[in-house]
């Protein structure tokens, strides 16, 4: 099974299908996700009792966490669940990308405080719907960018929303931080190429960034940073019989 939600979890689920039985599982908070190759499970387990029961259910050999960065709770539930279980584990990791002159924060709470602190007044917020909350009681102006709608009341006073699905390009990056007089950008440590361009045209109209860190892995879980590297864990293990 693929732990998905990312385009790591579709490119690794197309080159396994062809050898493998796979099955992909999303969370299911976005509407007309992209679709990977093999069979799809919708929805969440109920924690990691419901994760290990559907794990046992359904015969799973393997299951690789290919989840964003910052989907920590499924990731915790499915360490405990393999361990419990004894099933191989393993969690695919695309590598963060490098803080630079980022003021780096561990959350969005933390985020906030460091636009407020420092009188940013119109701000670019890439941090993902979750991290939303933080800044409704803001004075500034946001242009917010997510991939689903959201209701008034789920948003700052002050605000464009912009539903968008990336990749995305430093040209238009930059013309679209030049069009809204954007003052400072706040993402969420992703890595990645997809969305990676914000980065470079912040960069290059030297308009600083609020970086929240990503949360810590489990201890001692395996991880990989490439398809490549967990398709080939998936061979070895096949090909040894494990």
């Amino acid at each position: 099974m693929i732990l998905g939600g990312s385009a790591e979890a579709r490119e690794l689920a197309g080159r396994l299908a062809p050898r493998f039985e796979v099955t992909t599982s999303l969370a299911g908070r976005v509407n007309n996700p992209a679709v990977p190759a093999g069979a799809l499970r919708i929805g969440g387990f109920g924690g990691e009792v419901g994760l290990r029961k559907w794990l046992v259910d359904n015969s799973i050999d393997a299951v690789l966490d290919a989840t964003h960065p910052f989907a920590a709770t499924i990731t915790e539930n499915a360490v405990a669940a393999c361990d419990r279980l004894g099933i191989p584990h393993l969690v695919l990791r695309r590598p963060p990308w490098p803080a630079g002159d980022a003021t780096v924060v561990s959350s969005a709470a933390e985020a906030k405080d460091a636009v407020t602190a420092q009188g940013f007044s119109r701000v670019f917020l890439t941090s993902g719907r979750s991290s939303i909350g933080a800044f409704l009681f803001s004075d500034a102006w946001f242009l917010i960018r997510v991939v689903e709608p959201m209701s008034a009341d789920e948003l700052p006073e002050r605000h464009h929303l912009l539903l968008s699905r990336g990749p995305y390009t430093v040209a238009a990056e930059t013309e679209l931080m030049r069009q809204y007089e954007i003052e400072v950008l706040v993402t969420k440590n992703s890595g990645g190429s997809m969305t990676s361009a914000k980065l470079e045209a912040a960069a290059a109209l030297n308009i600083p960034v609020v970086m929240i860190d990503r949360p810590a892995l489990p201890e001692n879980v395996s991880t990989v940073a490439t398809v490549d590297e967990a398709q080939q864990w998936v061979i070895e293990r096949d090909t040894a019989g494990v």
